[in-house]
């Protein structure tokens, strides 16, 4: 029988630090919590990260690469093809961020209580931090819906884009309530296309008015 690989010290301080800020936000975790429950201690802290907000950096940048990965490969394949429609976008942008949650079992429920914390923290300097990771690829995003709906003003698709990200995260943080293991793929393709077919409508009647 094949034995799972152990977990390195930088992985166990990861997986924790994505736990116990997500349960507790930054300020209500304590350091020595995440490293007494990953079995470490405050110097393989600063070695492997230097301080707790550079803890907290990591774990937000390794939990949002796959996401800014497949939406900036969705992305690029868009503008590769020419000049892609609003619901190409909506679509490459939302399918990357539910599938996150909705077909990762357990862990995807972490990462999104994890993300939903930071993202939302009442420090503006950790929504920046945040930020940092999820902007890049964001702009790109906001700039081609610009161009695919250019009848409407930059400010009211920005607004729309606003409301799309508050939606998704709606949406994500529902899916905590669901036991691990219980995702069910035709659920989650319905969810995504009833999604992706309100905004739409959302863009393409509210902004074009």
């Amino acid at each position: 029988m094949d034995t799972p690989p152990v977990e390195s010290t930088r992985e166990r301080l990861l997986n924790i630090a994505e736990q116990r800020f997500g349960e507790g936000g930054y300020e209500g975790t304590s350091l020595r919590a995440i490293t007494v429950a990953a079995a470490a201690n405050i110097a393989a802290v600063n070695y492997h990260f230097g301080s707790k907000e550079a803890l907290l950096r990591a774990a937000v940048a390794r939990a949002m690469a796959p996401v800014n990965t497949e939406r900036r490969r969705r992305l690029d394949q868009l503008e590769a093809t020419g000049q892609p429609s609003a619901e190409q976008l909506i679509r490459a942008f939302i399918e990357p961020g539910l599938d996150l949650v909705l077909r990762r079992g357990e862990r995807g429920a972490i990462v999104a209580r994890f993300i939903g914390r930071v993202a939302f923290d009442p420090s503006r300097r950790i929504r920046e931090l945040y930020a940092a990771e999820a902007d890049p690829v964001e702009a790109r995003y906001l700039a081609a819906l610009q161009q695919a709906l250019p009848r409407a003003a930059p400010e009211s698709v920005a607004f729309g884009y606003v409301n799309m990200l508050g939606l998704l995260a709606l949406h994500q943080s529902q899916a905590l309530s669901r036991a691990p293991g219980t995702e069910d793929v035709d659920d989650a393709s319905r969810l995504a296309e009833n999604l992706i077919a309100f905004l739409v409508a959302a863009f393409d009647r509210g902004l074009r008015a």
